[in-house]
């Protein structure tokens, strides 16, 4: 007992301390270094590791209606972003000797070092401090670009956006976000769609909605009325008797899966709600026509009409 109140942990080599310790195992277990490097060269080794910086992603937004939706379009975006330098190549040096392989890792990127653990001698590679990885440092900086490589800015980017997109969906363009510095890998280009509002059509998925609206003469009597679609109209035919609630079908008047499946042909439908309008006001000649009409039986609602509103009724909530 005396001994683990002492100068602690004998066994594990003398003058370690804790920080040492767990800094083995950090190594060991996945940490900083290459891992596993005294079990037979799992890790790197003398493996180069020599790093490349990568570039900061670039987020922007675009508004696309319903037209755009459907059929797909391509957008020209001018982006205010960091640039590979033209003076140095994004070098960031001055000039073809403006480099040096790095003294410290030799042009590896990393370091190794060697510890004892209490499994042995346990070999671990780091980031080398003095050149970050890269393998080499600058002598001479570009005097454009102080050494960075990159310069602040600007590229026109176009950008093709698939059919089928809706709000909130997010296109990645590989390469078209802020250069990296060093030559080093650029960032990404993150298109987030907005959709804008249909002044008829109202969008579930890929299905389209519009809510018709009867008057009770063509509801009655049947008729045909045109229906907005996404760029054009189309008529339809309204059979006598059609009831309120009742949902028209045109097939394929939707807009298409941005994956071309969940449809038999990849588009959704346009659904027609159909409403009856029923007058607020109504003049002397128009009250005495209902009133008699009101007294015949077939403008009573029969057993299976009420059924039927309600069984939709029901189903609107379930």
């Amino acid at each position: 007992m005396s001994g683990a109140a002492g100068g602690g942990f004998e066994g594990f080599g003398q003058g370690m301390s804790m920080d040492d310790i767990f800094s083995m195992f950090g190594d060991i277990f996945g940490g900083r270094g290459g891992g596993f490097g005294g079990f037979g060269g799992f890790g790197g080794g003398g493996r180069s590791a020599q790093r490349r910086f990568r570039g900061s992603d670039l987020r922007v937004k675009v508004k696309l209606n319903l037209k755009e939706i459907s059929t797909g379009v391509e957008k020209k975006f001018k982006l205010k972003k960091y640039v590979t330098c033209d003076h140095c190549h994004g070098s960031g040096a001055e000039g073809e000797g403006g480099t040096e392989t790095c003294p410290t890792c030799h042009g590896t990127g990393s370091i190794t070092r060697t510890q004892q653990s209490i499994f042995g001698m346990v070999q671990s590679q780091s980031v080398c401090p003095q050149c970050n990885g890269e393998g080499k440092i600058i002598k001479n900086k570009c005097k454009v670009c102080s050494g960075e490589g990159i310069v602040y800015g600007e590229e026109v980017v176009e950008v093709k956006i698939p059919a089928g997109v809706a709000e909130g969906m997010q296109l990645s363009v590989n390469g078209k976000g802020n250069a990296g510095k060093h030559n080093g890998v650029p960032g990404d280009l993150l298109v987030v769609i907005e959709e804008e509002s249909h002044p008829d059509l109202i969008r579930d998925e890929n299905d389209l909605i519009y809510n018709l609206l009867l008057s009770i003469p063509t509801a009655a009597l049947g008729g045909t009325v045109e229906i907005p679609t996404i760029d054009s109209k189309v008529k339809v035919k309204i059979e006598p008797g059609t009831q309120p609630g009742k949902v028209l079908r045109l097939r394929g008047k939707g807009l298409p899966n941005v994956n071309s499946y969940g449809y038999s042909n990849g588009t959704g439908d346009l659904l027609v709600n159909v409403s009856v309008y029923v007058p607020e006001t109504l003049n002397k000649d128009e009250k005495q026509a209902l009133e008699k009409m009101q007294e015949s039986d077939n403008f009573k609602p029969n057993t299976s009409i009420k059924e039927k509103i309600f069984k939709k009724f029901k189903n609107f909530f379930d």
